[in-house]
């Protein structure tokens, strides 16, 4: 405390300006919450005002830690064969800015599900944790997301969030977003509600999604028809087929709720080339909120998820078990964008 400021700046002559100890400021420039807003704030202006800078590689060999984080994105079916969920995409953003604000890289890795990416970044040390995004068939996941708790590799995931996870998950509450989208239709006196989307063990998004539904509908005394039910996973194409299948089935709906916004599009299109109306004859909605949503004929009513919650929370949960604290909450609420494919002319 007592130390003169230097030519050079250092984090001790931080700590002199700012009247603390020098780890109390790499504790706030890492971010820390264990350090008040308040103190962050003051050292976070005294260190631009002396144009500081962290030294990452002087960093990591005190702590033996990369500074790194890797984001894995999975393989998936897609319109555009991108292989990856534009849901995934539009989280990127705040998933680096997030990296940026606590002074990590972020290395941005696509993988394909049956390769041994488990092993390559354990075995490799470029990274201190991963972030995983999309992951198609959970079954299939599940034995590897227990290979990277075996080998103490540190990952967060994004996916249903249930007491059984393997590893730190955050996600969405699905069965809560579920039951907004049922009230939703239910108050525009919809009553055969449609669902669709595979709604079992693989797919446990979705199953979350079917059963908030279907408990809207028993709320309101109606009875929810696994008839109405149809498999689909997040692609146009396979929406337009689960809608049309049930069109062939001869079965009654005036609703429909689609698991994504792509098969929301693609059920969209089925319902089009049948000659039905939207919203006359069947309201649809989806969920995610793509920019998609928002230019189809009519405009899709759907469910948006935080977006930059979820990044942030991806990124604080893995670094909080980076640093072994206590991981911060991680279920996060969705809110309901009403368009006229539910509302009609407004």
């Amino acid at each position: 405390m007592g130390r003169k400021p230097s030519n050079r700046p250092t984090s001790f002559d931080i700590a002199y300006r700012a009247g603390v100890s020098q780890p109390t400021v790499s504790r706030a420039l890492r971010g820390s919450k264990a350090v008040s807003a308040a103190t962050r704030a003051r050292i976070e202006a005294i260190a631009r005002e002396l144009n500081y800078s962290v030294d990452k590689n002087a960093s990591s060999l005190r702590s033996q830690r990369s500074n790194t984080i890797a984001l894995l994105f999975f393989e998936e079916q897609t319109p555009d064969d991108s292989k990856i969920n534009p849901f995934f995409l539009a989280m990127l953003g705040a998933i680096t800015r997030q990296c940026a604000n606590r002074g990590m890289d972020l290395l941005i890795s696509f993988q394909k599900m049956e390769d041994d990416w488990h092993v390559r970044y354990q075995d490799s040390h470029r990274a201190d944790g991963l972030i995983l995004l999309g992951y198609g068939d959970y079954t299939l996941y599940e034995s590897r997301l227990e290979q990277l708790v075996g080998q103490g590799t540190q990952f967060v995931r994004w996916g249903s969030v249930s007491e059984d996870n393997i590893g730190a998950t955050v996600g969405s509450d699905n069965f809560g977003a579920g039951r907004l989208a049922g009230e939703h239709l239910i108050a525009l006196g919809r009553k055969r509600i449609a669902f669709l989307g595979q709604a079992d063990e693989h797919y446990p998004e979705f199953a979350e999604r079917y059963r908030g539904l279907c408990a809207a509908m028993a709320e309101a005394g109606i009875a929810c028809d696994p008839a109405l039910q149809h498999d689909a996973i997040s692609h146009e194409d396979l929406g337009e087929s689960a809608m049309r299948a049930l069109i062939d089935d001869g079965v009654e709906f005036d609703a429909v709720f689609a698991a994504s916004d792509l098969i929301a599009i693609g059920a969209m299109r089925a319902l089009a080339a049948a000659g039905r109306t939207i919203p006359g004859d069947v309201a649809v909605m989806g969920f995610d909120d793509l920019p998609a949503a928002s230019m189809t004929n009519p405009p899709l009513t759907t469910v948006m998820q935080d977006l930059k919650g979820a990044g942030e929370s991806l990124v604080e949960t893995l670094v909080a078990l980076i640093e072994d604290r206590p991981v911060p909450e991680a279920t996060l609420g969705a809110r309901l964008i009403a368009r006229r494919s539910t509302l009609g002319p407004l």
